[in-house]
């Protein structure tokens, strides 16, 4: 799976999402756990084999109104909120490539903005990984009808194998679609 010695090394594409529970910069607990499960079952020391595609999409929010407390009296007042919302998406990468960088494999990362199901299978047809590593909540049944699933939209139609990866049961809050 990994390249030979002074080939091409292999692009693993990885989905990270902020948490719902603790929000900006924390990581989801499911893109943390396909994070570190793709640096000790893929990479593990073979970190000149692999170069690791960190790809964040961030939400609009449906309503169009992100902050309805907050008082705009002038452009700038615009431009400030749509710099905080791009820094925020900076600073949750921030955590991914640091730690990238010390174990020294290759990466790059990237903030886009819409529905995270449809930017993730857009950017893997764009830039091409090997395949796609994702988060995966374990919703049952039900609960996927009400909040859907951006790994099983991935598996079904991205250009590439996609890996999902299960939080484990310790890591489940009591309400399992927090995350």
């Amino acid at each position: 799976m990994a390249a030979v010695e002074g080939g091409v090394p292999t692009r693993i594409m990885v989905a990270v999402n902020e948490s719902t529970i603790k929000g900006y910069p924390h990581a989801s607990i499911s893109s943390m756990g396909a994070f570190d499960w793709t640096l000790k079952k893929i990479i593990r020391s073979n970190t000149s084999g692999f170069k690791i595609l960190l790809i964040h999409v961030q939400v609009p929010d449906e309503d169009g109104f992100d902050d309805m407390d907050s008082i705009f009296a002038s452009p700038e007042d615009f431009k400030r909120m749509k710099h905080r919302d791009k820094i925020r998406g900076l600073h949750l990468l921030e955590y991914f490539v640091h730690k990238c960088h010390e174990i020294g494999v290759a990466c790059e990362a990237w903030v886009k903005k819409g529905d995270p199901k449809e930017v993730i299978c857009f950017e893997a047809k764009r830039v091409q990984p090997d395949f796609i590593v994702v988060g995966s909540r374990g919703l049952n049944p039900f609960q996927k009808v009400f909040v859907g699933t951006v790994s099983e939209f991935c598996i079904k139609h991205a250009d590439c194998p996609v890996i999902a990866i299960k939080r484990s049961t310790a890591q489940t809050p009591q309400d399992p679609v927090d995350d």
